[in-house]
């Protein structure tokens, strides 16, 4: 009986999560029906055009979330009292024997567990997927994908994930089966070196697999953040540009890379002069007219990357990953703790075995849901700090100008819609909101 209490626990703290999201996307789609005009603080610098299409944009994109979510909501609690789990499980099993294989073969058995659960949810999620990117997406304009490409670039990317996921949670379970009573020490130190070396290849050898890395060819612009870096001491070594506009026309940039090797990557829908080069390593033409209206001058790209390089030089990223090290650390400690405790596989239909990755599954996801809503949103607090910081550390380098005017044409070109709800903002957003950054930058110290 106290085994179904846990269930009923943790599916109603899920329904709880639900409402509150929901409540939360309410407010934030009221926000979008009421705010008919320009802000005041963005009149002369958004016109009205573009402000009704980010206002539909966000229509849009809240009904999606709105079906989608109760869709996942209703999937969770029907796999939970239905007892997916442990079916998919004894599946695996049962394939396992008609493999030839007898006896405990709990890794081999839970990497067909995964395979199985990963297809099944590619599946399930398939036509969401569909829709999000070939009719809410293409609506707006951001979607660049065919439908060859899409189908190819998902079956890349579920190969890629099992290559790189079936050998990692191999190795997790045999070391919390060999690792005595302070395994969760083994495993944490395992999790740590997985993450700091896929952290170093990812950029390198993985990105690679799906979008094409070209190094920003010579001229002005490369100069000048060669200059920008090396007045603050930036190990750079390479710029790359990804080409990014093959699947979408939403634009970024970022850095990656330890110690003395760092790199910049440019999506190429964030330069508003960038020209591809062709296989002679030319300019390609581009004709009369046909120039892209989108993306940043070269002045406002500095301004970004004033802002990037603001999170290197105030250390956020080693900051964000202590933080991520010393909560992954207690996790395993409480794991190590309770992972066999038959009343928690009993609560998921386990009955009699306590399968290791059933038990990291349980706890990691289901019990700790509310550890990790609570952490999630301060993740979220400290990460607009962090961005405000960003935004100071650019203004001090003496791009407070071309970051604004930067900010201001990346929320148009993404069609960003600048008029926030506070409480779903301070939920949701990892960055504030553009006004806020605008408003902050123009602060006089």
């Amino acid at each position: 009986m106290e085994d179904s209490y846990v269930l009923y626990a943790v599916l109603a703290f899920l329904w709880v999560m639900y409402l509150w999201e929901t409540y939360l996307s309410r407010r934030q789609y009221h926000i979008y029906e009421s705010s008919l005009s320009v802000p005041s603080e963005l009149v002369g610098v958004l016109d009205r055009e573009t402000f009704e299409k980010a206002r539909q944009y966000g229509l849009d994109k809240s009904r999606y979330g709105f079906w989608s979510g109760i869709y996942s909501q209703v999937e969770t609690t029907l796999i939970l009292v239905l007892g997916g789990m442990p079916w998919l499980w004894g599946t695996s099993g049962n394939m396992m024997k008609q493999m030839g294989f007898t006896g405990n073969h709990e890794i081999k058995q839970t990497a067909l567990f995964i395979l199985l659960g990963s297809l099944i949810s590619a599946v399930l999620d398939l036509p969401w997927s569909l829709y999000y990117t070939f009719v809410l997406e293409q609506k707006h304009g951001f979607n660049k994908m065919t439908g060859a490409f899409y189908a190819k670039d998902k079956a890349k990317k579920f190969v890629v994930l099992q290559l790189i996921l079936q050998p990692i949670i191999a190795s997790m379970i045999l070391i919390i089966k060999i690792g005595g009573d302070y395994f969760f020490i083994y495993a944490w130190l395992f999790s740590m070196t997985v993450t700091l070396f896929l952290i170093t290849v990812y950029a390198d050898y993985i990105a690679p697999l799906f979008d094409k890395y070209t190094p920003l060819p010579d001229g002005p612009l490369k100069t000048d953040i060669e200059t920008l870096a090396a007045s603050i001491e930036f190990p750079l070594r390479k710029i790359y540009v990804v080409d990014g506009s093959k699947r979408s026309a939403h634009s970024n940039a970022y850095f990656y890379g330890f110690h003395k090797n760092k790199r910049i990557v440019l999506f190429d829908t964030l330069l508003e002069d960038y020209t591809p080069l062709n296989a002679e390593g030319e300019a390609e033409p581009v004709a009369d007219g046909e120039k892209k209206k989108t993306g940043c001058t070269n002045l406002e790209v500095l301004g970004v990357l004033g802002h990037e390089l603001g999170h290197w030089k105030l250390n956020h990223m080693t900051k964000n990953l202590l933080i991520s090290q010393v909560n992954m650390f207690l996790c395993f400690m409480v794991f190590a703790c309770f992972h066999k405790q038959q009343l928690l596989y009993n609560a998921f239909g386990f009955y009699n075995i306590q399968p290791t990755f059933i038990g990291l599954l349980i706890l990691f996801q289901y019990i700790f849901s509310p550890y990790n809503e609570l952490l999630s949103f301060a993740m979220t607090v400290l990460s607009r700090r962090f961005e405000f910081q960003a935004d100071q550390f650019a203004k001090m380098l003496g791009r407070a100008g071309p970051l604004s005017s930067a900010l201001v044409k990346l929320n148009k070109d993404n069609l960003g819609f600048p008029v926030n709800d506070w409480l779903f903002s301070a939920w949701h957003h990892s960055h504030p909101p553009l006004i806020e950054r605008l408003q902050a930058i123009k602060k006089t110290d």
